[in-house]
């Protein structure tokens, strides 16, 4: 209930010129929310994802670098949006002060994603992502074309992968565009 209002009101003070894609709640489904980890190419590293007692979605696991893995990922597809009235993401997460990245996709028929990176504190932050900083990367790889500059989205991930064996945990409130 009380989370509820809080997500009235911080619709309020954001105004027609915010879109939430992800308001997370003790009732809310994770259903479509996917993990996707190393072991798609022979890792072992394990992710989960779950809500937590606060209602907020927990991205949680373990890196390994065994047999060349090194990262987890969870990843949320939707039908596309039309994105054309906002210039960025914003999420409201708790990491563990390590480094994520958050990544879209304007088709999810694209091979490649739309990267930022962003540090974590071990406090609740807000981190804002201009769509136009987010580059183009493929296995970890920068791909030679344009910064994201689409009018479409559909889908957004969070990708955990530091090159070194580590445990993490990143709590998610909300995601939504501005």
């Amino acid at each position: 209930m009380i989370k509820s209002l809080v997500y009235v009101l911080i619709l309020y003070f954001m105004g027609s010129s915010s879109y939430m894609l992800f308001n997370f709640s003790k009732d809310t489904n994770i259903s479509a929310w996917k993990i996707v980890d190393d072991v798609v190419m022979g890792g072992r590293s394990n992710g989960s994802f779950k809500l937590n007692e606060n209602g907020n979605g927990l991205f949680y696991g373990e890196i390994s670098l065994k047999n060349n893995g090194g990262f987890s990922s969870v990843r949320y597809s939707f039908n596309k949006i039309d994105i054309s009235a906002y210039t960025k993401v914003v999420l409201r997460i708790k990491g563990d002060g390590k480094e994520y990245q958050f990544r879209v996709k304007d088709d999810n028929s694209q091979y490649y994603s739309f990267i930022k990176k962003f540090d974590t504190t071990g406090d609740w932050q807000t981190i804002e992502i201009p769509f136009e900083e987010m580059y183009p990367a493929f296995r970890g790889r920068k791909l030679n074309i344009q910064n994201f500059s689409s009018t479409t989205l559909a889908q957004i991930a969070f990708l955990i992968g530091n090159k070194k064996e580590e445990v993490f945990q990143l709590e998610i409130d909300q995601i939504y565009l501005q």
